[in-house]
């Protein structure tokens, strides 16, 4: 069955036909699916003659640097008046990874502002009404499948060269925490058996993500796990808070807590996890589940937040001790639920 209805394709032929100057956008903070989608969207542009950046809005993490394309990134938060001049002369821009136009910081500040075509190409529920044309799904795991899908649906696959494989693949390994999450439709194996087939080295690709940590990101985990890990058997519960002191202590860089959170799902009776960390005088939240507890559901009722069932994200603007204090007291409300999660 295909995944993108054949009128969202032909207004897309239509746009990519008319329109040249073409700028991606990704989330603020983008993780490795915004940034191997971005890049993997752009390097397939490039291939039809099109001129494209990828506006990202601010940094990412160090360990995403080795992902092809990188000379067409442009920071917003460093070169403003470079990336305001890209968005401002664009035909044509592309959304990738969220579902809310202001996910992507100051940068929505102009694009609103814009009247030229956009495109929103996700996997979060509930997309909002700021795009043209919205290609979502749900069940992809992540945006890199729907990027496949949308190169496969305007026929050019065989444009999918080993770069774009690369970025692919890059994309959905770390949505999905290595296909440990978010990852159980058959089309995903599918779509990463044809990535295979493209050449990509999975192994140096899992190695070059996941195996260029600093010291001391490998100090601040051994911390995190041994000092700041609280687990609650009765609501089959762990989680993990940070201080900005803490961060700082371990010289922290964007990334350093990248699956923290998911550590403590390896505990037997584990279901749920919580990684709080202190950022910019708010909480940043993370959450993780197995089985059948809903982390979106919850994220979205107590912390302002949504995401996937099973990997979600939130934030509060109590203190950290009041963030702790009111996480621990809702869990008596969700414990039936818990227990039977898996």
């Amino acid at each position: 069955m295909k995944r993108i209805d054949t009128e969202k394709i032909g207004s897309l032929k239509q746009l990519l036909k008319n329109n040249r100057k073409i700028s991606i956008i990704p989330h603020i903070n983008p993780d490795g699916d915004a940034i191997g989608s971005s890049l993997a969207l752009a390097q397939y542009l490039t291939k039809l003659n099109k001129s494209v950046k990828v506006i990202v809005p601010n940094d990412y993490p160090d360990y995403l640097h080795w992902i092809p394309g990188q000379e067409k990134v442009v920071v917003f938060f460093k070169q403003k008046y470079t990336a305001e001049e890209l968005l401002r002369n664009a035909d044509l821009i592309f959304y990738v990874d969220f579902n809310d136009e202001h996910r992507c910081g100051e940068i929505a500040k102009i694009t609103s502002q814009l009247s030229v075509p956009k495109v929103l190409i996700d996997h979060h529920p509930n997309p909002g009404d700021f795009a043209s044309v919205v290609i979502s799904d749900t069940s992809a795991c992540a945006t890199a499948e729907l990027v496949y899908e949308v190169i496969d649906a305007l026929g050019d696959n065989e444009l999918i060269d080993l770069p774009i494989a690369e970025s692919l693949f890059a994309a959905i390994l770390t949505d999905t925490g290595s296909f440990s999450y978010n990852s159980s439709q058959p089309r995903t194996f599918e779509i990463v058996g044809d990535l295979l087939k493209r050449g990509i080295d999975k192994d140096r690709i899992y190695s070059d993500t996941f195996d260029k940590y600093s010291g001391n990101r490998m100090k601040l985990l051994g911390y995190a796990l041994s000092e700041k890990m609280v687990h609650l058997p009765e609501y089959r519960t762990a989680f993990i808070s940070l201080t900005k002191e803490e961060l700082e202590r371990y010289h922290f860089v964007p990334g350093d807590t990248e699956g923290f959170v998911n550590n403590p799902l390896a505990i037997n009776d584990v279901v749920f996890t919580a990684l709080f960390m202190e950022k910019d005088g708010r909480i940043k939240i993370s959450f993780r589940s197995k089985g059948k507890f809903a982390t979106n559901l919850f994220s979205g009722h107590h912390f302002n937040g949504g995401g996937h069932a099973n990997a979600s994200g939130g934030e509060s603007h109590l203190t950290m001790e009041e963030t702790l204090k009111k996480f621990e007291a809702l869990l008596p409300d969700y414990k039936e639920e818990l227990l039977g999660s898996m």
